[in-house]
This record gives structure tokens, sequence and C-alpha cells, in this order.
């Protein structure tokens, strides 16, 4: 037995991945620092506009795929959205109470919000789960557009700013620290014993169980942790919009978060990062064509299905461990 080589002797593999941990850190710190720079080079209110609401709906995107991690899918993301920019929004008019405590009270409430849905659809597992979502995010709209205390169709105005001044700079330093701190919790979260454990579910609810792991719990807090990241920043945009209106919340805004995903790579934790930018920017620069966004963005959704389902991420990992494979001389593993 001793003498029989075993796979991992004959066909030994790489000690690193193709993207070292190290390499990683200093990618990311590099993008850090070029995004610090953009307001001087680029300091323009619309460009500087157009990138704050990228950052919003890369917190959202992730807040979302956070849930999505344990086989779960919420079409009622947005909604969640709406609860923590509508908590800000009516304790900054109607109560006058400061930015920096409707801003954490918006998350807490959504999370709240979000864990009181979770419990009794915490057995519903892909398609019935997501029509729960879809439920509830309906049960916003349809409450908000029939109260005149929330606003209704006009929306609710007179909300505090992040800044007094109305530059766009503040806002856009303000924003890029919320992401990038939303981001670390997000990845530690994920990657952490109890995203491994909510990967286990996603992958064999029954082997899950078998191990000790409670099916229930755990997805019970991936909705409370989803929730309250996109609680706050969904409290955060009602201040830096200084309103808040029901449309900005409907179903495709949820859809939207699925486009990002898909195209940069839902299986990926950098996937909202690639993809927001591209399906979010590329259609505000080219606005000649912005009436037939829908149907671009229909066409991009099918292709990458199709054709790219690991998305932009996932064909970049893949393009460079085929060249280092080849490079190294070694097998491609598929």
């Amino acid at each position: 037995m001793n003498n029989i080589q075993t796979s991992k002797e004959l066909l030994p593999l790489p000690e690193t991945t193709w993207w070292s941990r190290n390499n990683k850190h200093v990618f990311w710190v590099i993008l850090v620092v070029l995004l610090a720079l953009v307001p001087v080079f680029f300091n323009k209110p619309f460009h500087l506009h157009l990138l704050i609401n990228t950052f919003i709906f890369i917190v959202a995107t992730l807040s979302m795929r956070t849930i999505i991690i344990s086989n779960q899918f919420p079409l009622g993301h947005a909604a969640f959205m709406a609860v923590g920019a509508y908590t800000a929004a009516e304790l900054s008019v109607r109560l006058d109470w400061p930015m920096w405590a409707t801003i954490p009270t918006g998350a807490i409430v959504t999370c709240i919000a979000g864990t009181l849905f979770a419990i009794p659809f915490s057995r519903l597992r892909t398609l019935y789960y997501a029509m729960g979502s879809l439920f509830f995010g309906v049960l916003v709209i349809y409450i908000v557009r029939a109260s005149t205390f929330l606003g209704g169709y006009g929306g609710l105005g007179g909300v505090e700013p992040l800044f007094i001044g109305g530059k766009k700079v503040p806002d856009y330093y303000f924003f890029l620290a919320l992401t990038l701190v939303c981001a670390i919790a997000m990845y530690r979260f994920e990657f952490s014993r109890i995203g491994i454990s909510l990967k286990a579910i996603a992958q064999s609810h029954d082997v899950a169980s078998s191990v000790g792991i409670n099916e229930a719990r755990y997805r019970v807090l991936v909705v409370g942790v989803g929730c309250f990241f996109v609680g706050l920043i969904g409290a955060t945009f009602a201040h830096y919009n200084r309103m808040v209106a029901i449309n900005s919340f409907e179903l495709m805004t949820t859809l939207m978060f699925v486009i990002y995903m898909l195209v940069g790579g839902i299986g990926s934790f950098a996937g909202p990062f690639v993809g927001t930018p591209i399906m979010f920017l590329i259609p505000e620069y080219l606005r000649e064509l912005k009436e037939y966004s829908p149907f671009i963005a229909a066409f991009l959704v099918l292709l990458f299905v199709f054709f790219l389902p690991k998305g932009l991420v996932g064909l970049i990992k893949d393009t460079f461990s085929k060249y280092k494979s080849r490079r190294q001389g070694e097998i491609p593993r598929y």
C-alpha cells in the first residue's frame, strides 16, 4: 500500500490558487486608493453622483447575495431597503432625529423586520421562499402607496442631508467608506463558520441537518444579516437623496440586483463589484440607448446564463487558471 502513489502525488496540487491571498489584498488596496483619488481628477457632480449610486447598489447587491448563499432567493429584497429608507426618513422628518441616530435605527428596524419575516418562511426553499419574499415586497409597496403618513405616491421629502453645503465630494467619500466597511463585514460573515454552514445547507439541507446544523435557525440568521445591511444602505440612501419614493424600491430594483450578480458572477463575492458598475454606469453614459436598456439587460442576462454562468469574475478566474497551468506545464483542472 505504501508503494502505491496517490493521485495527489501523481498530480500535485499547486500551493496557491490562480491568485494568492497577498495579491488579492494588494489589488483591493490599490483599487481603494484609486477610488479615493477619483474626486481629485473627476470632480464633476454628475460623475460623482453616478459613482455614489454605484456604491449604494453594490452594498444592496452584496446583502442580497449574502442571503442567496443559503439557497434562499429574496425577490422582495428592495422592499427591505425601503423599510430602512422610510424608517430613517420618518424619524428625520417627523421626530427631527439626527442622522447618526436615524441610519442605525433604520438598519436595526429592517433587521428585525427581516427576521420576523424569515421565521415563518424558514422552512421554505428556492421558489417557495422567492414567492413569499415577493409577496412581502408587494405588500410593502401597497402599504406605502396607501398611507398619507408615509407620503403615498408622491414620496416623503425634507430628510436631513448627509452633509450641509450640497457638494458631492463629502458624500462620495462617505459612501466609499461605508461600502468598504459593509463589504469587509459581509466578507467575514460569508467565510466564517456560519457562512460555511449556510453553504452546506445550500448544497444539501439533509446532509447539513445530519451533522447537527440547524437549518431553520441559520436561514433566519442570514436573512436578518442581509436585511441589516440593505436597511443600512437604504437609510443612507434616504439622507443622500433628501427624500424617499416607493418607485425606487419596486420589483424592478430587485431584478436589477439579480442582473448585477449574474453579470459579475453570482458564485463569487467579487461579482457585485464587477457587475454593478458595468450594468449601472454604461446605460447612464449611453443615454441615447437608455430607453432600450430593459431589452439590453434581458439579452445580457440570457447571454450570461447560457454562455457565462460563472459571470465575468468566473471567466477571469478560469482564464488565469488555464494560463498558469500551461505556463507551469500542469494539466488544467476543470
